[in-house]
């Protein structure tokens, strides 16, 4: 049996802030978590992360949910800014680490001050070139229901390519819906950075 070659140690516990031309991300505070609500609150956001029967987080627990987010050392948890604005506009997240494989899951959320902007894109680039070059992972997986299309186009657009279906997994709208599960390694980063 080989063992998987050693990349660099993976630091989960420091947190960066990423600038890009269109998004800064930076390590959130306590003091997001009404924005976070008001996005969190969003309906489409919620159709797109579990459907609208997903809870609805009462402030003071997004306070202490966001304001834990920096003392954790397997994940991280950026607040993605509209460099534009300052406007605080959703998410993203690597999570799910996996050490001895190096690799972890990605999600992101964008309320709706963040949208159709290529915001989005631009935030996944960002933390998800920081996995594959700083943190030295070897693969970052993510799912996406297959009734969210802009989500995937901009998953694509990054360099993320679908490996399978997951059949049926949220009753959505009358009927069940499928999720999409999609994946990027480090050796297709290396070779076009988050543009394929």
């Amino acid at each position: 049996m080989t063992a998987s070659p050693a990349g660099p140690p993976a630091d989960f516990a420091a947190k960066p802030v990423l600038v890009g031309e269109k998004v800064l991300l930076r390590p959130f505070t306590e003091d997001d978590a009404p924005d976070m609500a008001a996005i969190l609150g969003d309906e489409e956001v919620r159709r797109f992360t579990g459907g609208s029967n997903a809870p609805v987080f009462e402030e003071q627990r997004l306070r202490e949910w966001y304001g834990s987010r920096n003392a954790q050392p397997d994940r991280l948890d950026l607040a993605v800014e509209d460099r534009a604005s300052g406007t605080l506009v959703g998410e993203v997240v690597l999570y799910e680490w996996d050490e001895s494989h190096r690799g972890c899951a990605f999600r992101t959320l964008l309320g709706p001050r963040g949208r159709d902007r290529g915001l989005g894109t631009e935030a996944a680039r960002l933390i998800v070139g920081y996995g594959f070059e700083r943190l030295g992972l070897h693969r970052v997986s993510l799912g996406v229901y297959a009734f969210n299309p802009r989500a995937r186009r901009a998953y694509e657009k990054v360099g993320f390519v679908a490996e399978g279906v997951e059949r049926e997994v949220l009753w959505h709208d009358g009927a069940w819906a499928d999720a999409v599960t999609m994946s990027l390694l480090d050796r297709e980063w290396a070779a076009h950075r988050g543009h394929p």
